[in-house]
């Protein structure tokens, strides 16, 4: 949760800042994610021979009130990505496009490095945090 009114009432460059703050994690991890115009969210473009398609690593989904923010990023780390066969996922129904994790792209990335990422990425885009106790 953050509160927008401190950071700027600013949706689209909030939404930029989480898309940003996703990047920076990847960049850890030696992964190029970038933003494309008209698709919100994280991609990464593979390439092999005779193909190439982006494919979604990161999607972003927040709900304002009163100008603090709830919900906000899936960052694929291991999904069973066989999970998406089924659904259109963002929208994604382009064969160009897909949904890829850490793993499938062969980095044996735990839950904890990415939360390291994570943690290290935000305060960069985001600033300092301090870590607080789950609330019972």
């Amino acid at each position: 949760m953050l509160d927008l009114r401190e950071r700027g009432r600013d949706v689209t460059k909030f939404v930029q800042n989480l898309e940003h703050w996703i990047i920076g994690a990847l960049a850890d991890f030696n992964v190029k994610g970038e933003i494309r115009d008209g698709r919100v969210g994280v991609w990464v473009e593979r390439k092999g021979p005779g193909w190439s398609r982006e494919d979604k690593i990161a999607a972003i989904g927040v709900r304002l009130r009163k100008w603090v923010s709830f919900h906000g990023i899936a960052f694929n780390v291991e999904p069973d990505l066989e999970h998406f066969s089924g659904i259109t996922p963002c929208g994604i129904s382009a064969p160009q496009f897909g949904v890829t994790s850490l793993v499938d792209l062969g980095l044996p990335v735990t839950m904890g490095d990415a939360d390291a990422a994570l943690r290290a990425s935000f305060e960069r885009v985001f600033g300092c945090t301090e870590l607080s106790e789950p609330l019972a």
